[in-house]
């Protein structure tokens, strides 16, 4: 399939420009007299732009813009245009060129033919796999500007929760990061030029801890070549394992059952489970269907495992609850809930009502990891700091009384 830019007018003469995608020129023609384009002036093949893409930004397109233009599209198609003015309209005047780009690529092929749900999934760098359903599940209800508002909040609270737990994430590995430098600094200049002085000053005993710096500081300082080799070694191999199957989930596991934090993760996989779910089933989305979305947008390899086996279990005919238990993946209360929900007929209403309480959840998790971390975190690097003035002080103060 190519891109094709075309220029014509319809049987009213009105002139009409776009963008189309055709195997050939021909199928492209074919196409311009399917959409009621009488006279077609200009049929031309549109070649690739170049494109940069910096992995892990989205494509450059922020958070805060894809859910401004997804209200935008709630409240246009609500109004009652129709769908092509709307995407003219925001992509015109979208601000972010990456996002005004893919509005407008959206728009050429909708205006091609193809419907919104499968123009969006040409982008799927800006638009996950559960925007593109629960779209796909708006145009077949009936309802998109309801669909629409409900992405937006689902995106403003999944990325909410996001930042909080990197924030949380931010603070021991920046002091362990410091902490790190200032040690390797202090063995490689600090310790090294104390050594020198009491070399020259003929003092031939110092005190055991004075003895035991000077020793790693001359181990660390020779072998810091193969410090940063086993460092550049292990990115090596961790890259590698990231690209074998059973990698990432390993890596997920561990995470996931992890001290302190993996207690964080588990409730922010909980909440964004629960969340996308309830989302899905709300809008008419088939729990099967849904099951293996929320699985690929887990972002968790352990918890898209869990549902794969879920559904499995559901397509030889069980329920839902009894597999999500055997996995052990989900809290047994969360199953609880969710099978009287299932119960009930009310399972969208359970978990979102299971997702709010464990956004709460998320945050007292994360208030408790730093409460635990920050005293930590500046025990060990005040141990450090100080253990290594101590020992090169103390010859010193040793001097002084010998002096005396």
């Amino acid at each position: 399939m190519a891109i094709w830019a075309w220029e014509g007018t319809n049987a009213d003469g009105d002139f009409k420009r776009g963008e189309l995608e055709a195997d050939n020129k021909d199928g492209a023609n074919a196409k311009l007299r399917t959409m009621g384009i009488g006279t077609i002036i200009k049929v031309k093949k549109k070649q690739k732009d170049l494109e940069i893409i910096i992995p892990g930004f989205n494509d450059g397109v922020p958070i805060k813009s894809l859910v401004i233009f997804t209200r935008q599209m709630a409240t246009m198609i609500d109004a009652g245009l129709p769908l092509l003015q709307c995407l003219d309209l925001i992509g015109n005047q979208e601000p972010n060129p990456n996002l005004r780009k893919t509005i407008l690529g959206v728009k050429a092929y909708v205006e091609g033919g193809t419907s919104f749900s499968e123009a969006l999934q040409r982008y799927p760098n800006v638009f996950e796999p559960l925007y593109i359903n629960l779209v796909q599940a708006g145009e077949l209800g009936g309802i998109l500007d309801t669909i629409m508002n409900k992405l937006a909040e689902y995106i403003e609270k999944a990325s909410e929760t996001q930042s909080k737990v990197k924030s949380a994430m931010k603070y021991p590995l920046t002091v362990l990061v410091i902490a790190l430098s200032i040690t390797a600094g202090l063995l490689w200049k600090v310790v090294p030029t104390f050594a020198a002085t009491f070399k020259s000053m003929g003092r031939k005993e110092l005190p055991a801890i004075t003895e035991m710096l000077v020793k790693i500081s001359d181990n660390f300082i020779a072998a810091m070549p193969f410090v940063f080799a086993g460092f550049a070694g292990f990115v090596f191999l961790y890259r590698l394992a990231m690209k074998t199957k059973n990698g990432p989930y390993i890596r997920d596991l561990m995470l996931f059952h992890a001290p302190v934090i993996g207690n964080v993760i588990r409730k922010s996989a909980v909440a964004r489970f629960t969340r996308t779910l309830g989302t899905l089933i709300t809008a008419g989305v088939p729990i099967l269907d849904a099951l293996e979305v929320v699985g690929k947008t887990s972002g968790n390899l352990v918890v898209e495992r869990a549902l794969d086996y879920t559904r499995a279990r559901i397509m030889e005919g069980k329920n839902v609850t009894a597999p999500l238990l055997e996995t052990k993946v989900f809290p047994v209360m969360v199953v609880q809930m969710i099978a009287v929900g299932e119960a009930t007929g009310a399972m969208d209403v359970m978990l979102t009502k299971i997702s709010d309480f464990y956004d709460d959840e998320v945050d007292d998790a994360i208030e408790g990891m730093t409460a635990i971390m920050e005293p930590v975190m500046m025990v060990v690097l005040g141990g450090i700091i100080g253990t290594v003035m101590m020992g090169m002080y103390m010859p010193i103060f040793t001097m002084g009384e010998t002096i005396h």
